[in-house]
């Protein structure tokens, strides 16, 4: 397998969605590898210290089958994570405030069928924004928020206000009372 294409029989679990967490894994399975590449030059009988590993790598080996105790698995998985974190698609989205996890699964879903399957997600924070979202790519922007939305209505919402005030002077124009 060549560093720069991805293993096509691998996937990411939707909970590996940023570079952050590509980077985690990274870290995780180089600690593994030199864990045992020790434990195999040591002295039987020594005491040893396995490291432990998280929920999210123990998701991304058993739904791709692997067993990191194999040198052939660990490579793999670790050639991929490289690629993925180095070359994935990534997006920047930006909230008025901070989404959800519950949302960021479903949105990692759809934009891992819809988009692409190894799409990474980078999440901010723009609370000038008010409700919806703001997409980078490295190519594009998209500003799906009410600000922007009040910034393309404004003409219409002067008008009403005008229209209003307007309407608003002639009812209450002084009444004119005739004497008799």
């Amino acid at each position: 397998m060549s560093e720069h294409t991805a293993d096509p029989t691998l996937h990411l679990p939707v909970e590996v969605a940023s570079r952050t967490d590509v980077g985690r894994l990274v870290r995780e399975v180089e600690q593994i590898d030199t864990f045992l590449g020790q434990a195999a030059i040591r002295q039987p009988g020594t005491s040893v210290k396995v490291p432990k590993t998280s929920r999210l790598l123990d998701d991304f080996v058993s739904s791709n089958k692997l067993n990191l105790l194999h040198e052939k698995d660990r490579s793999r998985v670790l050639n991929f994570l490289i690629m993925v974190k180095a070359k994935a698609p990534l997006l920047h989205m930006s909230f008025g405030v901070d989404p959800a996890p519950v949302f960021v699964g479903k949105l990692m879903t759809w934009l891992r069928e819809e988009v692409h399957p190894l799409v990474l997600l980078q999440i901010g924070l723009q609370p000038n924004i008010g409700a919806g979202c703001v997409v980078r790519t490295n190519n594009k922007y998209f500003d799906f928020s009410l600000r922007e939305h009040f910034k393309k209505q404004r003409p219409l919402l002067i008008r009403k206000l005008h229209g209003d005030m307007e309407a608003g002077a002639k009812a209450v124009a002084p009444v004119q009372e005739t004497q008799p």
